[in-house]
């Protein structure tokens, strides 16, 4: 009875973990709509989208170390509770300002749950193969939700007013909120790092920042401004880093990166998160704009790669017990470089197929790197350490996705403006500029656009299937994780420190 309740409540964990990461990019498909509904301007769009992440990506690590301390449960009920009404709201937005307030508010309800997910699954499963099977399921979620969240979007688009992208939520945290004392048992670590009210400061202003100048450098022609906001979230990220280094007991243990394993599956996470998003992005804009298919159309010929991720999740326990968990994760990245190389050949009458089956086959790769990779990070720590490891994994996840936003947009465009001579900044622009051509000219340019484009697509699959590469090579040269001794993962009662164990 007790391995049911276990499992149930791995269920309920992963709801969480799903909707957070479908919120993330099912808006973007939904931002036109609302856009035009609310009349947002285009530096509200932004904050309306970006708004979120941004808060996520900068308050998980506080977040983490919360948790620890006032109980994993806890901060994740009050997490979804908050999540669920301020998804009601966001539905029902009646301006831009108040939906950007609604949503940069999700973002801080968004960071309790994700590392609270996970530091909970490490102390429920303490054995390492149904620790590796519970991070697998979690990780599935986790990936899958984010590249199902535009299907979802589409569908519900088709038949809803955007407010329904927001109000999926609901029903979602009001059964975490009501099952998650039940089915969940409490954690919390006598070790855990103190409230640092300036380091909480010191670390949000970092990651928000460098995020910030991140995305405007994508999005800006002048980057005096974002390159001030990198320069000083990156100062200030060092004031932070020195600071965590001198205290008995610092909000993010930094000394964890001293595990050669840990750090080097921390990189891998973050540049497969590159190569993923910047991925997606060209994908999903070359379906659009350059096949002409509709946005919902779009969505679901994007499927494929929610598919593979979840997949590649899901298969990566069953290939840990056929060999090392080191080789498996570096033969998919192998694979997800194949992936890579496929989108290098798009183009012509068999674009599409080839589009499908290369970005199944990179996101498939994956799924090992973010099963068991996931695993080696919390595993390489004592259980009452995974707070802080579950929130420095997550955050290595949101800066990945952010910097293959911006890095790998960023050349995209440099690669399409140079095959355009500098005529045209963008695809959509040059369709905008062919309308006022006459006709045979409009049609040479958009012939032209979309080449360029294309040509964009194959130097990104390029790059991806590099970084896939390198990847694959430094997980194959760590050392292996140590293995955590009994005593190091057994709940103890030692009030000089351990995690305190509560039945629900």
């Amino acid at each position: 009875m007790r391995v049911n309740r276990t499992w149930l409540g791995l269920v309920l964990l992963t709801l969480p973990t799903f909707l957070v990461a479908l919120d993330t990019t099912a808006l973007l498909l939904a931002l036109p709509r609302l856009s035009a509904d609310l009349g947002a301007g285009d530096v509200e769009q932004l904050w309306i989208s970006d708004g979120y992440g941004f808060m996520v990506a900068g308050l998980v690590i506080t977040m983490g170390t919360l948790g620890d301390r006032i109980g994993r449960r806890r901060l994740l009920v009050i997490g979804a509770a908050a999540f669920a009404v301020l998804s009601v709201v966001a539905a029902f937005a009646v301006d831009p300002l108040m939906l950007i307030v609604t949503r940069a508010l999700l973002g801080v309800a968004g960071a309790t749950l994700a590392p609270s997910t996970l530091a909970l699954i490490t102390n429920m499963f303490r054995d390492e193969r149904g620790r590796g099977k519970a991070i697998a399921i979690w990780a599935t979620c986790q990936f899958a939700g984010g590249a199902f969240g535009p299907v979802l979007a589409g569908f519900l688009l088709r038949y809803f007013w955007w407010g329904s992208v927001f109000l999926v939520a609901v029903p979602v945290m009001a059964l975490v909120v009501i099952a998650g004392p039940v089915l969940l048992p409490e954690f919390r670590s006598d070790r855990a790092g103190r409230l640092d009210p300036a380091g909480v400061g010191l670390s949000l202003a970092a990651v928000l920042l460098m995020i910030y100048g991140i995305k405007q450098l994508a999005v800006q022609g002048a980057p005096l401004v974002p390159a001030v906001a990198l320069v000083v979230g990156a100062a200030l990220g060092v004031v932070f880093v020195r600071r965590q280094l001198r205290m008995e007991t610092p909000l993010l243990d930094l000394r964890l990166l001293g595990n050669r394993p840990f750090t080097a599956v921390l990189i891998a996470l973050i540049f497969a998160g590159v190569a993923m998003a910047g991925t997606g992005l060209l994908v999903t804009q070359y379906l659009q704009s350059v096949l002409g298919h509709s946005p919902f159309v779009s969505a679901l010929l994007f499927i494929p790669m929610g598919l593979g991720t979840a997949a590649g999740t899901m298969i990566a326990p069953l290939l840990a017990r056929r060999m090392k968990q080191t080789t498996a994760i570096a033969g998919g990245l192998v694979g997800s470089a194949l992936g890579g190389l496929l989108l290098v050949g798009v183009g012509g009458g068999g674009a599409l197929p080839l589009v499908m089956l290369g970005i199944a086959v990179l996101a498939l790769g994956t799924g090992p790197l973010f099963a068991l990779g996931t695993g080696l990070v919390v595993g390489a720590v004592p259980p009452e350490r995974a707070g802080s490891a579950a929130s420095m994994s997550e955050t290595g996840n949101y800066f990945g996705g952010s910097l293959g936003f911006a890095l790998l947009g960023v050349l995209a465009a440099v690669v399409y403006r140079s095959r355009m001579g500098g005529t045209s900044d963008s695809l959509a622009a040059a369709v905008t500029a062919g309308r006022h051509l006459p006709p045979g000219q409009g049609a040479e340019l958009l012939h032209t656009a979309r080449e360029a484009f294309t040509a964009s697509l194959h130097v990104t699959g390029a790059i991806a299937a590099a970084i896939f590469a390198g990847l694959a090579v430094l997980i194959l040269t760590m050392r292996p994780a140590s293995r955590a001794t009994d005593d190091e993962v057994a709940p103890s009662s030692n009030p000089d420190g351990a995690d305190v164990v509560t039945p629900a």
